[in-house]
Protein backbone atom coordinates (compact mmCIF):
# COMPACT_ATOMS: atom_id res chain seq x y z
CA UNK A 1 0.00 0.00 0.00
CA UNK A 2 1.31 3.44 -0.92
CA UNK A 3 1.94 5.47 2.26
CA UNK A 4 0.06 8.71 2.91
CA UNK A 5 2.64 11.48 2.50
CA UNK A 6 2.68 14.23 5.11
CA UNK A 7 4.26 17.71 5.31
CA UNK A 8 4.44 19.39 8.73
CA UNK A 9 4.38 23.19 8.96
CA UNK A 10 5.27 24.78 12.30
CA UNK A 11 7.88 27.29 13.44
CA UNK A 12 8.78 25.14 16.48
CA UNK A 13 11.35 22.43 15.57
CA UNK A 14 10.50 20.31 18.63
CA UNK A 15 6.88 19.96 17.56
CA UNK A 16 7.89 18.99 14.03
CA UNK A 17 10.28 16.39 15.41
CA UNK A 18 7.61 15.07 17.77
CA UNK A 19 5.15 14.61 14.90
CA UNK A 20 7.82 12.87 12.83
CA UNK A 21 8.44 10.45 15.73
CA UNK A 22 4.73 9.63 15.94
CA UNK A 23 4.35 9.04 12.21
CA UNK A 24 7.39 6.81 11.83
CA UNK A 25 5.64 4.17 13.94
CA UNK A 26 2.95 3.73 11.26
CA UNK A 27 3.84 2.07 7.96
CA UNK A 28 0.95 3.68 6.09
CA UNK A 29 2.17 7.23 6.92
CA UNK A 30 5.36 8.90 5.70
CA UNK A 31 6.74 12.30 6.63
CA UNK A 32 8.17 13.76 3.42
CA UNK A 33 9.10 17.24 4.59
CA UNK A 34 8.92 20.06 7.09
CA UNK A 35 8.48 23.83 6.86
CA UNK A 36 8.83 26.64 9.39
CA UNK A 37 6.75 29.36 7.70
CA UNK A 38 3.79 29.84 5.38
CA UNK A 39 6.01 30.82 2.46
CA UNK A 40 8.22 27.77 2.96
CA UNK A 41 5.12 25.58 3.23
CA UNK A 42 3.90 26.73 -0.18
CA UNK A 43 7.32 26.10 -1.73
CA UNK A 44 7.58 22.63 -0.17
CA UNK A 45 4.07 21.73 -1.31
CA UNK A 46 4.94 22.70 -4.87
CA UNK A 47 8.04 20.53 -4.67
CA UNK A 48 6.75 17.50 -2.75
CA UNK A 49 3.02 17.39 -3.56
CA UNK A 50 2.11 15.86 -0.18
CA UNK A 51 -1.25 14.18 0.43
CA UNK A 52 -1.66 15.88 3.80
CA UNK A 53 -0.32 19.13 5.26
CA UNK A 54 -0.31 19.64 9.04
CA UNK A 55 -0.53 23.42 9.38
CA UNK A 56 0.05 25.70 12.36
CA UNK A 57 -1.78 29.05 12.16
CA UNK A 58 0.55 31.32 14.13
CA UNK A 59 3.69 31.74 12.03
CA UNK A 60 5.97 34.55 10.87
CA UNK A 61 5.74 36.23 7.44
CA UNK A 62 2.71 34.41 6.04
CA UNK A 63 -0.02 33.26 8.42
CA UNK A 64 -1.34 29.72 8.37
CA UNK A 65 -4.70 30.98 7.05
CA UNK A 66 -3.03 32.68 4.07
CA UNK A 67 -0.90 29.59 3.48
CA UNK A 68 -3.97 27.34 3.45
CA UNK A 69 -5.67 29.57 0.88
CA UNK A 70 -2.55 29.66 -1.32
CA UNK A 71 -1.94 25.91 -1.15
CA UNK A 72 -5.56 25.00 -1.79
CA UNK A 73 -5.62 27.41 -4.74
CA UNK A 74 -2.58 25.84 -6.42
CA UNK A 75 -2.90 22.25 -5.20
CA UNK A 76 -6.57 21.48 -4.53
CA UNK A 77 -5.83 17.77 -4.13
CA UNK A 78 -3.68 18.46 -1.06
CA UNK A 79 -5.73 18.23 2.11
CA UNK A 80 -4.88 20.36 5.13
CA UNK A 81 -5.26 19.71 8.85
CA UNK A 82 -4.82 22.68 11.16
CA UNK A 83 -2.80 22.09 14.33
CA UNK A 84 -2.86 24.87 16.89
CA UNK A 85 -2.37 25.38 20.61
CA UNK A 86 -4.77 28.30 20.95
CA UNK A 87 -7.80 27.72 18.79
CA UNK A 88 -10.09 30.70 19.28
CA UNK A 89 -13.63 30.36 17.98
CA UNK A 90 -13.14 32.77 15.10
CA UNK A 91 -9.75 31.27 14.24
CA UNK A 92 -11.29 27.81 14.00
CA UNK A 93 -13.97 29.02 11.60
CA UNK A 94 -11.47 31.00 9.52
CA UNK A 95 -9.26 27.94 9.16
CA UNK A 96 -12.13 25.75 8.02
CA UNK A 97 -13.53 28.42 5.72
CA UNK A 98 -10.07 28.83 4.15
CA UNK A 99 -10.18 25.20 3.08
CA UNK A 100 -8.84 23.10 5.95
CA UNK A 101 -10.36 19.62 6.11
CA UNK A 102 -9.38 18.97 9.71
CA UNK A 103 -8.68 20.82 12.93
CA UNK A 104 -6.83 19.54 15.99
CA UNK A 105 -5.60 21.19 19.17
CA UNK A 106 -1.95 20.37 19.83
CA UNK A 107 -2.62 18.93 23.28
CA UNK A 108 -4.61 16.13 21.64
CA UNK A 109 -2.10 15.14 18.96
CA UNK A 110 -0.91 11.86 20.43
CA UNK A 111 -4.45 10.53 20.74
CA UNK A 112 -6.00 11.90 17.57
CA UNK A 113 -3.32 12.76 14.98
CA UNK A 114 -2.89 9.42 13.21
CA UNK A 115 -6.62 8.64 12.96
CA UNK A 116 -7.36 12.19 11.78
CA UNK A 117 -4.76 11.99 9.00
CA UNK A 118 -6.25 8.72 7.78
CA UNK A 119 -9.78 10.08 7.98
CA UNK A 120 -8.98 13.29 6.09
CA UNK A 121 -7.02 11.40 3.44
CA UNK A 122 -10.09 9.22 2.89
CA UNK A 123 -12.10 12.35 2.08
CA UNK A 124 -13.78 12.99 5.41
CA UNK A 125 -13.64 15.87 7.87
CA UNK A 126 -11.26 15.45 10.79
CA UNK A 127 -12.33 17.72 13.62
CA UNK A 128 -11.68 16.86 17.25
CA UNK A 129 -14.71 16.67 19.56
CA UNK A 130 -13.45 19.64 21.59
CA UNK A 131 -13.19 21.80 18.48
CA UNK A 132 -16.56 20.62 17.15
CA UNK A 133 -18.24 21.65 20.39
CA UNK A 134 -16.73 25.13 20.19
CA UNK A 135 -17.92 25.53 16.60
CA UNK A 136 -21.47 24.65 17.67
CA UNK A 137 -21.33 27.14 20.55
CA UNK A 138 -19.89 29.89 18.36
CA UNK A 139 -22.30 29.50 15.47
CA UNK A 140 -25.30 29.31 17.80
CA UNK A 141 -25.30 33.10 17.88
CA UNK A 142 -25.58 35.58 15.04
CA UNK A 143 -22.44 36.54 13.15
CA UNK A 144 -21.41 40.15 12.60
CA UNK A 145 -21.91 41.79 9.23
CA UNK A 146 -18.87 43.19 7.44
CA UNK A 147 -19.83 46.75 8.39
CA UNK A 148 -20.40 45.76 12.03
CA UNK A 149 -16.97 44.18 12.02
CA UNK A 150 -15.51 47.46 10.69
CA UNK A 151 -17.23 49.42 13.47
CA UNK A 152 -16.03 47.00 16.14
CA UNK A 153 -12.47 47.14 14.78
CA UNK A 154 -12.62 50.94 14.94
CA UNK A 155 -13.85 50.83 18.52
CA UNK A 156 -11.08 48.39 19.46
CA UNK A 157 -8.55 50.90 18.12
CA UNK A 158 -9.89 53.49 20.57
CA UNK A 159 -11.84 55.60 18.08
CA UNK A 160 -14.95 57.52 19.08
CA UNK A 161 -18.21 57.02 17.23
CA UNK A 162 -17.60 60.23 15.30
CA UNK A 163 -14.10 59.10 14.26
CA UNK A 164 -15.44 55.72 13.15
CA UNK A 165 -18.21 57.45 11.20
CA UNK A 166 -15.71 59.70 9.42
CA UNK A 167 -13.45 56.77 8.51
CA UNK A 168 -16.31 54.68 7.16
CA UNK A 169 -18.11 57.61 5.52
CA UNK A 170 -21.33 56.94 7.38
CA UNK A 171 -23.31 58.96 9.93
CA UNK A 172 -22.58 58.86 13.64
CA UNK A 173 -26.14 57.65 14.22
CA UNK A 174 -25.49 54.71 11.88
CA UNK A 175 -22.37 53.83 13.88
CA UNK A 176 -24.47 53.86 17.08
CA UNK A 177 -27.03 51.59 15.40
CA UNK A 178 -24.31 49.15 14.35
CA UNK A 179 -22.85 49.21 17.85
CA UNK A 180 -26.25 48.36 19.39
CA UNK A 181 -26.48 45.41 17.01
CA UNK A 182 -22.92 44.31 17.90
CA UNK A 183 -23.69 44.40 21.63
CA UNK A 184 -26.82 42.33 21.08
CA UNK A 185 -25.11 39.71 18.91
CA UNK A 186 -22.10 39.32 21.20
CA UNK A 187 -24.13 39.50 24.42
CA UNK A 188 -21.97 42.41 25.57
CA UNK A 189 -22.82 45.07 28.15
CA UNK A 190 -20.93 47.91 26.46
CA UNK A 191 -18.36 48.56 23.72
CA UNK A 192 -15.41 47.71 25.98
CA UNK A 193 -17.02 44.38 26.84
CA UNK A 194 -17.74 43.78 23.14
CA UNK A 195 -14.09 44.35 22.26
CA UNK A 196 -12.99 41.99 25.05
CA UNK A 197 -15.33 39.26 23.76
CA UNK A 198 -14.13 39.76 20.19
CA UNK A 199 -10.48 39.49 21.25
CA UNK A 200 -11.18 36.33 23.25
CA UNK A 201 -12.91 34.74 20.25
CA UNK A 202 -10.05 35.69 17.96
CA UNK A 203 -12.24 37.98 15.84
CA UNK A 204 -9.84 40.90 16.24
CA UNK A 205 -6.27 41.43 17.47
CA UNK A 206 -5.14 44.24 19.72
Amino acid sequence: MTPITVLTVDDHPLLREGIAAVLENHSDLRMVGQAASGHEALERCRELRPDIVLMDLQMPEMSGIDAIIAIRSELPQTRIIVLTAHGTDEQILRGLNAGAAGYLLKDGLRKELVDTIRRVHAGHRGISSAVAQRIVEHTAGESLTEREFDVLTGAAAGNSNKMIADKLSISEETVKSHMRSILSKLGANDRTHAVAIAVKRGMIDL
